[in-house]
């Protein structure tokens, strides 16, 4: 039970930073889509290889809702799944780490290698790992 409740908190932990971590970047890229502001603009052009570059991606609005929904929305559930005992809370939490190495992979072929999306697959990887761990100790 105490690893469990252990599992729980880190499952949490890996929920808000990744959750609040997503909304401040879709913040950022849907108040200013340009990415001017916050030195994200010449980023811009490495979109172009995504389908329908020219129609969706010629600023950061639609990454911006991409991101608030697929990783701030998603992880905004798995803490709330969690936090009220939910039996799809550990679940919810390995998908959110999936969803995580997902998003981020595609940044790897969009972008060049940057720090900080290796240390958020590393996150991702570690938010999975947890809620796979979690799956198993409630199993028990």
């Amino acid at each position: 039970m105490k690893k469990q409740k252990t599992l729980q908190k880190i499952q949490l932990f890996w929920g808000f930073f990744i959750g609040v971590g997503a909304y401040f970047g879709a913040y950022m890229m849907i108040s200013e889509p340009s990415g001017v502001r916050f030195g994200m603009s010449p980023m811009l052009p490495s979109f172009q290889v995504l389908p329908f570059a020219d129609l969706l991606f010629q600023n950061f609005l639609v990454s911006g809702i991409l991101l608030l929904i697929v990783n701030g929305l998603s992880n905004t559930i798995s803490v709330i799944l969690l936090l009220k005992g939910n039996k799809y809370g550990a679940l919810s939490g390995l998908l959110c780490g999936i969803i995580l190495m997902l998003w981020i992979t595609v940044q790897f072929v969009i972008f060049d290698f940057n720090f900080m999306s290796f240390s958020y697959f590393i996150f991702g990887i570690l938010q999975a790992l947890n809620g796979w761990l979690l799956i198993k100790c409630t199993k028990n």
